[in-house]
Parts: C-alpha cells; sequence; structure tokens
C-alpha cells in the first residue's frame, strides 16, 4: 500500500510542477518576452498559441491532481482524519480549478476567437484579463505550496 501512495503521491506533485511552474514561466518568461514584439497580431498569435498548449497540460494537470489528492485522502482515512492542512489544500486548490476552468473557458476563449478574426484590441484586452488571473491563480498556488510544506507544523 506504501508503493500506491508514494506513486499517488509523486503524480500530485508531478501535477503541481507542471500547473504551478507554467504559469510562472508563462508570466514571468514568455510574456515579458513576447512583449518585446511590436507588432500586435505576431504577440497576440503566439501568446494564443503557447497559452492553449499550456492549457491543454494544464488541464491534464488539474485532473490529475484532484485524483490523486482525494485518492490520498481516502487512503489515509478519509477527510475526518485529514490534518488541517489537506482541507485548506483542498479548497485552495478548488478555488484554483474553478478560476482556471473559467479563464479556459471565458477570456481565453474569447481571446483566441479575437485572434482568428484578427481583432486584435479584442484579443489585447482578454489576454490582460487572462494575465490578471493567472497571476491570483500562481499566488493561490504558491499559498498551496506553502501550505503543503510547513501547514502541518505551522497549523
Amino acid at each position: 500500500m506504501r508503493i500506491v501512495y508514494t506513486a499517488l503521491l509523486f503524480v500530485h506533485v508531478l501535477g503541481v510542477v507542471v500547473w504551478v511552474g507554467g504559469m510562472f514561466v508563462l508570466h514571468f518568461a514568455v510574456r515579458p518576452a513576447a512583449a518585446r514584439l511590436q507588432e500586435p497580431a505576431m504577440r497576440l498569435t503566439l501568446l494564443s498559441s503557447v497559452i492553449g498548449r499550456f492549457m491543454s497540460w494544464a488541464a491534464l494537470a488539474v485532473v490529475a491532481i484532484l485524483a490523486t489528492g482525494l485518492a490520498m485522502i481516502f487512503a489515509s482515512g478519509g477527510f475526518r482524519n485529514a490534518h488541517l492542512s489537506v482541507h485548506l489544500m483542498l479548497a485552495v486548490g478548488l478555488l484554483m480549478m474553478g478560476l482556471f476552468l473559467h479563464i479556459r473557458f471565458a477570456p481565453f476563449k474569447r481571446m483566441r476567437a479575437a485572434v482568428v478574426g484578427a481583432d486584435w484590441a479584442v484579443a489585447a484586452a482578454n489576454l490582460d484579463s487572462v494575465r490578471k488571473l493567472v497571476l491570483i491563480n500562481l499566488v493561490l498556488g504558491t499559498v498551496t505550496i506553502a501550505i503543503a510544506t510547513i501547514g502541518r507544523a505551522a497549523l
């Protein structure tokens, strides 16, 4: 049973690395580099493509994180036996997942449609919404990592 739990934990952490690390790279490396492209068509087309690819990997990571997190909770005796830090991780994680779904199916969807239609002003406005919401999710992800690593000792 220990190997199963360890495998679940590995997949869980790998999902967090992909999702939170991906948001970090998008926000602090890709976006500023793309901002140097003066041509809105080039910049917005590039970012639409990059974010779209990331969204696919992030969706897989989100499913893996939720499935493995719940599996580990139930393997450890359920919610009643879970430490407060586990409850907090789940709560913040669910908030992040909801925000991810909103980003994917609202401003990013509008951005992608605007890029296809060459409506650069609308695409840029929606990209700005995506950027702000990703930053919020990145902060929430960092808080979740803090809860996971120091929560049992601090709470």
